[in-house]
């Protein structure tokens, strides 16, 4: 065989080798995703589980499979991952075992049941919503926090935090007590002494002031009010402790859009027409306004408020019974005028 036919083979040999060289590496080091995606890996996932994840967006899933074998992966790290579009299978290996997850902001409002809140956080994490709501509920967690589960409530302040998806349900607990401790800074506590109310106080009143009206603006003059008759040992005579009371009865899923006059006998230590003072606890899920405005209540001699006609959405408010009951008697010809009964 002369020199020309070894240096043909040999280039040929060379050409083969390169192939197969390119071949593997384009495996491990070419562009491997399609496009930008979000993969969840549940705790205790299980390598075919992210695999079947990420499969959708790759171009090759048995690639992962021997990109994964060669670096002797087997175990990902819970979390919610997300994949760039051209990234290789040894980033995407190397991402799922370093745990490099970002994290999400978890939001929340409005939740007037620790049941609610366990369902609307379950739709953000990992946890489900049988572990948040044991988790909320749990009755060491409880009694050490001076909390009952009517309470339990009262330390989820609404807000956006920063959480990793798979946050379990009592870290989730955990974090949400500690932004509670965090939110009753010195300036807060310093105004809720003056006003002589415990940080429970405040905000089983705020959550009166949360149901009272959606107007954020008109929640330090309502704030007020309650305040003023607190401090002549009125009774609050307010309509959401009322609803509250008939939902604890008949079911919170139940909708009531007027109180009647026999509704105000219903037999509840949440009756604030029949019990002075404020009710045992809150009654709903005060956003950070409403606390705000019982901490910062405008000042004023209003003692009765009713909704108005002319400005829908709004309160009349009045200084005296006599005022009161004209706007109270606008109201109510109003209300059967366009047949609001229940």
């Amino acid at each position: 065989m002369n020199k020309k036919k070894y240096k043909i083979i040999a280039i040929a040999v060379l050409v083969i080798i390169l192939g197969i060289t390119l071949k593997y590496y384009l495996k491990i080091f070419g562009s491997a995703v399609t496009k930008n995606a979000i993969v969840y890996v549940r705790t205790n996932g299980q390598f075919t589980d992210i695999k079947n994840s990420i499969s959708p967006f790759v171009k090759n899933p048995e690639n992962f499979t021997y990109v994964a074998n060669k670096k002797k992966f087997t175990k990902p790290k819970a979390g919610r991952y997300e994949l760039k579009k051209g990234m290789s299978m040894n980033q995407v290996v190397n991402l799922l075992r370093s745990g490099n997850q970002k994290p999400i902001n978890v939001t929340f409002n409005n939740q007037d049941t620790v049941e609610k809140l366990a369902g609307r956080i379950a739709q953000q994490i990992e946890a489900d919503s049988t572990s948040l709501l044991t988790a909320f509920t749990d009755s060491d967690f409880l009694t050490k926090n001076h909390l009952t589960k009517k309470s339990a409530l009262q330390i989820y302040i609404p807000n956006q935090y920063e959480f990793y998806w798979n946050t379990s349900a009592t870290k989730f607990r955990d974090r949400m007590l500690h932004e509670y401790n965090n939110f009753w800074n010195a300036s807060r506590l310093e105004k809720a002494k003056k006003l002589h109310l415990t940080q429970s106080e405040v905000i089983t009143l705020a959550s009166i002031v949360q149901k009272e009206t959606s107007q954020k603006s008109e929640r330090p003059i309502v704030a007020g009010l309650y305040l003023n008759r607190l401090r002549k040992k009125w009774p609050l005579q307010a309509d959401p402790t009322i609803i509250f009371a008939l939902k604890e009865k008949k079911g919170h899923d139940k909708i009531y859009k007027r109180v009647l006059t026999k509704d105000l006998e219903i037999n509840s230590p949440y009756n604030t027409y029949k019990n002075n003072g404020l009710p045992p606890t809150l009654i709903a899920m005060p956003d950070i306004s409403s606390i705000d405005a019982v901490l910062n209540p405008t000042k004023h001699n209003y003692f009765y408020m009713c909704a108005s006609v002319d400005k829908i959405g709004f309160h009349e408010f009045s200084k005296t019974l006599a005022q009161h009951n004209k706007n109270a008697y606008k109201y109510q010809l109003w209300v059967n005028k366009i047949g609001i009964n229940r």
